[in-house]
């Protein structure tokens, strides 16, 4: 019985063209290789995912929840369609970026998740998704919204995207943007960068193991930045409030 029901239960994935793995040279020097994760390394990822489900910042904590479930969905085979990328700097992961096929002309953005900042990481994975998208896969637009004003200036306004108003994105039901493939060849000499084939060194180190970022985000670790965390519109500090509070009326 349980082998029929998951028969049912898990979506049929349509076939989607494998991405190839490239690189390019950030500001420090250093190479970074962006590449397909695939399904046995998805645990790799939700250990260093965790942790920023409490970071306040840029709503990281938002932002990395919603990773995560999409993440162990695809795992458990309860997500259609999903790819994941993964962006190394010496074998070490720097950001996440995910999205899936809606149909074979239409792309939907996920999201873009930096796990090392100042170096437009998080930039990069975006545009190569971008290009995976629109180059490999054949979509005609993709949808995209941002859940910080960070992501809104660098999707929406970078890129220039045009509103689709009027279709609901998966995300939550907001209004979608859409980067087109007329948009996408307009920037493409100014914003996607990257070489193929990558070095077999620099390969070999990033498919050999996903190593725990060097610096990723974490909580404030002083009073008064959670005091002024209390009045950032994530509202995770008031709601870490309420629970203590609770727990000190049940102890009472």
């Amino acid at each position: 019985m349980s082998v029929d029901l998951e028969k049912i239960l898990r979506p049929v994935d349509s076939p989607m063209k494998p991405y190839e793995p490239k690189y390019m040279m950030l500001a420090s020097g250093e190479a970074v290789v962006v590449r397909q994760v695939f399904r046995d390394e998805i645990p790799d990822l939700l250990k260093h995912v965790e942790p920023l489900l409490h970071v306040e910042r840029d709503y990281y904590d938002v932002v990395a929840a919603r990773v995560y479930a999409e993440l162990l969905g695809y795992y458990q085979h309860r997500f259609q369609d999903q790819y994941v990328l993964a962006l190394q700097v010496n074998g070490e992961l720097a950001a996440i970026v995910n999205g899936r096929q809606v149909t074979p002309k239409l792309g939907l953005s996920l999201h873009t998740l930096a796990l090392r900042r100042g170096l437009r990481i998080g930039a990069h994975g975006f545009a190569a998704k971008m290009q995976y998208h629109i180059d490999d896969l054949g979509h005609d637009e993709v949808l995209v919204v941002a859940e910080s004003p960070i992501g809104f200036r660098r999707w929406m306004i970078e890129y220039k995207l045009e509103k689709r108003f009027d279709v609901p994105h998966e995300l939550g039901g907001v209004p979608s943007w859409a980067l087109t493939r007329e948009l996408f060849d307009r920037v493409r000499s100014k914003l996607v960068v990257g070489r193929r084939p990558v070095p077999a060194d620099i390969l070999e180190k990033a498919m050999e193991k996903i190593l725990p970022p060097s610096d990723p985000p974490t909580p404030p670790a002083d009073p008064l930045a959670a005091t002024r965390a209390m009045y950032d519109a994530t509202a995770t500090a008031l709601v870490q409030q309420r629970w203590e509070m609770e727990k000190g009326a049940q102890d009472a």
